[in-house]
């Protein structure tokens, strides 16, 4: 039922005996803080349907028992398309494997995310004919913004995301099953000084904005016309005073209620939409 051999040569769909999984559960559970920071797992249905489409290495795709319908059926087909391995397992070991994370009964081991250059990200603007459109991100921590803000930056058609090696998340899987897919058409920096990184963009011709809540501008009063970057900040801290100096100019989104903050994603989702709307009103002028 499961063979999945072919004139090409594609692999078995095998399953592991009692042993194996014994073996492998001990190897492969990992802990909360373990999770949090791996770049080789890809966890849930719509994160592995979107890693298959990419170009991705992947080395083995992960299904549960008996879990064949609907949505798994399609990374099925998929996976043998391409020749993958695929092994079907007791759900306790994906259990084990994703630190309880909702693995949706399917978990593929990739080689870790490829980040790329600021060069890149220029390029990839140039080719498109667009002005270029960066988000730099300081210090944000949680895998969960991050994976939201990259899910919106490739909405709003951001051309990369640039972030500090220290005291930022990485492209774990819980950014990735955040992003929903998302990251696979998102170009990523992770950079050793973001202030550097900013000079770069400067040499390059980018304005550099900065959100703040001392911004000398609201965010719809601004002109995002021509190539720019925006900066977010973690929501503890904000933005660091040095990266604050290097801004063109402070941009601060409206609020009217009580609470003086919003949380890192929500933030850079505005930013995001605003520059966007921009872009959008300028074609049609």
């Amino acid at each position: 039922m499961f063979e999945n051999a072919s004139a090409q040569g594609k692999r078995q769909f095998t399953r592991e005996n009692k042993n194996a999984r014994d073996n492998y559960s001990k190897e492969s559970v990992v802990t909360q803080n373990e999770e949090e920071t791996r770049e080789d797992l890809i966890i849930g249905r719509n994160a592995v349907i979107e890693v298959l489409k990419s170009d991705r290495t992947i080395e083995c795709i992960y299904i549960a028992n008996g879990n064949m319908e609907g949505s798994i059926k399609v990374i099925i087909n998929m996976a043998r398309e391409k020749g993958l391995v695929l092994k079907e397992v007791d759900r306790k070991k994906l259990d084990g494997m994703s630190n309880g994370t909702n693995h949706q009964g399917v978990i593929a081991l990739v080689t870790p995310f490829k980040y790329c250059q600021i060069a890149d990200m220029l390029k990839d603007a140039r080719e498109k004919k667009q002005d270029p459109f960066i988000v730099i991100l300081d210090e944000i921590e949680d895998p969960h913004n991050l994976g939201s803000i990259i899910r919106t930056a490739e909405l709003c058609g951001v051309h990369g995301i640039i972030i500090p090696k220290r005291r930022n998340v990485g492209i774990t899987s819980t950014v990735y099953k955040c992003s929903v897919g998302a990251i696979e058409h998102m170009k990523i920096a992770k950079v050793t000084n973001i202030n550097a990184a900013i000079d770069e963009l400067k040499e390059s011709g980018i304005w550099v904005y900065g959100a703040d809540i001392a911004g000398e501008e609201y965010s719809y009063e601004v002109n995002f016309n021509g190539p720019c970057a925006v900066v977010i900040g973690s929501e503890g801290r904000g933005i660091s005073k040095l990266t604050l100096k290097k801004c063109d100019k402070l941009i601060k989104i409206p609020m009217i209620g009580k609470i003086n903050s919003l949380n890192a994603s929500v933030a850079g989702g505005i930013m995001m939409y605003e520059i966007l709307k921009g872009r959008l009103l300028k074609k049609q002028s």
